[in-house]
């Protein structure tokens, strides 16, 4: 490969959009797909075969869907596109992929590495979410999307943001029974919500739209609700969802599944194991890659963007991705005169989507409250099946008060999902018990690999 080696991981929004500026300025770069078709989550693909058209996918989206799907499909013969790969490791200007089919890994030299690796949901634990019928909000939608089938036949959909709303309505309108929606979020937002949410208001109009056609099926619709339990029974899973109301009133939902998300969360790990610097957020409550106004990392020669660092949407993970792909191509003296061109009308862009995300945090706060009312019999971590008293007992009684040190007495986050799921609510529970701000209670340091692999691997240096 003559010229700068560039690798873009992910080929969600940010994903594409970066890989297509790459090309513009005339780079081959390699893309890394954890998936076989581009996409990403929000605009995730299909299987081949599946006759669903574009509206009944991706609803007002779908005109955006099948820009990126086209573009990205323009690109194809001018990239060094790697499906089905997954990047599980980044070290001194290498990236670490392998085929998890085959087990043969690869190790990828690059002058510039561009991590576009999205987000997954954001999770608060609630008591009973370890027991079977219990998804996240993206794996429901998942399931809709790839699988064209509902998590179960009486749903009850609980957390948090736009996306709670967004995949209930993708239900009610592919046919399943919602029986309700249950938001944590106070009935009324705060002004200055209103002020970050106007900064976009057509989407702030569609959210309003979804609600009411949510009403409109004869969906339950709930705000200000304090999760009380998921009940379940063993031989059925999940029976039903008990929750006070606003009004302090107990409430019981019957369901045989249940759909949980608070917002999302970044996906870091590959951020972390580059090296680069992170900071605390306080209005979301948790820590965030640091970038530059254009996606530069504090690692020489590693850029972050889309919501693999900041949540700004679909839309904004275009805009970060293209951005990205700019500054990274000026820094190797590949295209200053487009970036310098660019940057201004991109940064403006991201400006206004980082507004309405603010906006959002508002909206929708992260009900961290939540994790110190947990029974201590209530699981944190499902893989380890660490409970909430057994995380106070590591404060208690062994000094615990960093969630690193708490993972090495409990084994909380040491499970397969390396505490992407439960990582939040146990940093929440320490900080509850110990009484100290959550900032200091740090977060579950990332490990290689990302995700499990299997140990029987051939590796190629390229």
């Amino acid at each position: 490969m003559s010229g700068p080696r560039v690798i873009v991981v992910g080929t969600g929004p940010a994903g594409v959009r970066a890989a297509q500026a790459l090309v513009e300025a005339g780079v081959r770069p390699i893309v890394v797909d954890e998936g076989n078709r581009a996409g990403g989550q929000v605009y995730r693909r299909q299987p081949e075969g599946f006759k669903r058209d574009y509206a009944t996918l991706y609803g007002s989206e779908a005109a955006k869907a099948q820009a990126l799907h086209r573009d990205f499909d323009a690109l194809r013969d001018r990239i060094d596109y790697r499906g089905d790969t997954l990047a599980w490791n980044v070290s001194a200007q290498q990236l670490h992929t392998v085929h998890p089919a085959s087990g043969e890994t690869h190790d990828i030299d690059f002058d510039a590495l561009i991590v576009c690796a999205g987000a997954t949901d954001r999770l608060m634990p609630v008591t009973g979410w370890n027991q079977a019928g219990c998804y996240s909000l993206g794996a429901s939608q998942i399931a809709l999307k790839a699988q064209a089938c509902a998590i179960g036949s009486r749903v009850v959909f609980m957390g948090s943001g736009p996306l709670l709303y967004l995949v209930a309505s993708q239900y009610v309108k592919a046919g399943a029974k919602v029986e309700a929606v249950l938001d944590t979020s106070p009935a009324m937002p705060p002004l200055a919500a209103l002020r970050g949410l106007l900064s976009r208001p057509q989407l702030l109009w569609r959210g309003l739209q979804l609600q009411a056609m949510l009403k409109r099926a004869g969906v339950a619709l709930l705000k200000g609700i304090t999760p009380v339990r998921i009940d379940s029974t063993p031989e059925q899973g999940v029976t039903g969802v008990t929750v006070r109301d606003a009004r302090g009133r107990t409430r019981l939902f019957a369901a045989d599944a249940v759909g949980l998300g608070w917002h999302l969360r970044a996906e870091s790990q590959l951020a972390d194991l580059a090296r680069c610097e992170f900071e605390f957020e306080p209005l979301s409550r948790q820590w965030l890659p640091r970038i530059d106004e254009d996606g530069r990392s504090s690692t020489a020669g590693v850029y972050l963007a889309g919501d693999g660092v900041r949540i700004l949407g679909a839309d904004g993970a275009e805009a970060a991705g293209r951005l990205a792909a700019l500054a990274a191509l000026h820094d190797l003296q590949q295209g200053s005169e487009r970036y310098q061109a660019e940057q201004g009308p991109l940064r403006a862009t991201l400006a206004t989507m980082d507004r309405f995300r603010q906006g959002l945090l508002l909206a929708f706060p992260w009900p961290h409250q939540q994790a110190a009312a947990l029974p201590d019999e209530a699981v944190v971590c499902r893989c380890e099946a660490v409970s909430a008293g057994e995380l106070r007992r590591c404060v208690r009684e062994l000094g615990s008060q960093e969630v690193n040190r708490a993972k090495a007495f409990s084994r909380v986050g040491m499970g397969r999902c390396q505490g992407r799921f439960c990582g939040h609510g146990a940093a929440e529970v320490i900080a509850a018990e110990a009484r100290i701000p959550i900032a200091s209670v740090g977060r579950i340091r990332g490990q290689a690999p990302v995700k499990p692999i299997m140990m029987s691997t051939q590796e190629v240096a390229q």
